[in-house]
């Protein structure tokens, strides 16, 4: 067998299998089998193209982070990027999925899929961003910063123009645009209070909910088109909060872990940890969940079975962040997740398993009429 050829704009051959699900008998895509590490975005971005026809993900087969896409279900993979790593959850991509924006360094930059030409979008020398969100139609990003002992968000225009720091007190993780209300962008301020937002000219600063550090709140996002957030009570259940009153109200009695919603917000996907009992889709109204499959993830990270998150402050410890890779050993690696999301459509759900010993790219079909 010949070794295959890495480098940017190369083409190798599909590494499609069908499989079925032991538990539900779902049908499951893998999509990936190369013997390295193969993931999906994090859980805030669905990394199918709009058309449903591509899956965006990252490995490390040509020896660092790169930017590949499969062609879904059984189609080639292209890799598109090479040189210097990019972040590993950076790629996001364009409402219309012609670029993908990610981060390298401390800059942004966006790829043009057909022409696999990178443009720089922004560049903050001497720091290191986080992973990078869109908002307002795919015309601003923000992402997370840190240099030195400065940190915060920095947002802008995917143009290039307008771009500004928003200095915060300690790591920050998960800026998000208000699907609504695109002036604003939710944060989460590690390890707490935990939920901030900040409109982004950066007036406004305030904390949503005054959780003390003993109420373990993380991965929160918002619910689809409804504009609230929803919030995972850490080993506890699932709530939802009224952007507008801050009232919150449960949707689940059980625990759930990474959440990702539909785009009506009348569903959410979740994987569950300590038990993983699988991947489930919840109906909001009810809370009752239905199983789609078992990933059967490694799910890493020592202090998911701690009672409380990490205190970096009290660590005093600058390595300690988001941003940076010790932060692996804590709470991932991150690529041992599944961090379920639906494709476009809605039809799929893509995740991420290490069950065979690499972490892999996998797509479950989504049966249930919609």
């Amino acid at each position: 067998m010949s070794t295959p050829s890495f480098g940017k704009g190369a083409t190798l051959p599909s590494e499609h299998r069908l499989i079925r699900d032991e538990a539900t008998g779902a049908r499951i895509h893998q999509i990936t089998a190369h013997p390295s590490t193969n993931h999906l975005s994090y859980f805030l971005q669905s990394s199918f193209t709009p058309d449903s026809q591509h899956l965006i993900f990252v490995s490390d087969r040509s020896g660092d982070a790169q930017i590949f896409e499969a062609e879904f279900p059984d189609g080639a993979i292209r890799q598109l990027t090479g040189g210097a790593p990019v972040h590993a959850y950076s790629p996001t991509l364009s409402p219309s999925g012609a670029h993908v924006f990610f981060v390298r360094g401390g800059g942004i930059w966006r790829l043009d899929r057909a022409s696999l030409a990178e443009t720089n979008v922004v560049e903050f020398d001497g720091a290191q961003l986080g992973e990078c969100t869109l908002g307002d139609g795919g015309s601003w990003l923000t992402a997370a910063y840190k240099r030195g002992s400065e940190q915060g968000i920095v947002t802008g225009r995917a143009d290039g123009t307008g771009w500004r720091g928003i200095p915060f007190n300690r790591t920050v993780i998960h800026p998000q645009y208000h699907p609504l209300e695109p002036e604003w962008i939710e944060f989460a301020g590690d390890p707490a209070p935990r939920m901030y937002r900040v409109k982004r000219d950066g007036t406004g600063m305030e904390c949503l909910y005054e959780n003390p550090f003993e109420e373990w709140i993380t991965h929160e996002t918002f619910l689809g088109a409804t504009g609230d957030l929803i919030f995972v009570h850490w080993k506890h259940a699932l709530y939802r909060m009224d952007w507008t009153t801050r009232e919150i109200s449960r949707i689940t009695d059980y625990p759930v872990w990474h959440v990702s919603p539909s785009r009506s917000g009348q569903r959410i996907l979740c994987d569950t940890n300590l038990p993983d009992e699988g991947i489930f889709e919840i109906d909001v109204a009810s809370g009752a969940r239905r199983p789609l499959c078992r990933p059967d993830a490694s799910n890493g990270g020592s202090q998911w079975r701690q009672p409380v998150p990490a205190d970096w402050n009290a660590k005093k410890e600058s390595t300690l962040s988001w941003l940076e890779v010790p932060l692996d050993t804590i709470y991932g690696p991150q690529w041992t997740h599944p961090h379920p999301c639906y494709s476009p459509d809605e039809r799929y759900v893509s995740f991420t398993s290490d069950r065979d010993g690499h972490a892999q790219v996998y797509v479950a079909e989504n049966t249930v009429t919609r």
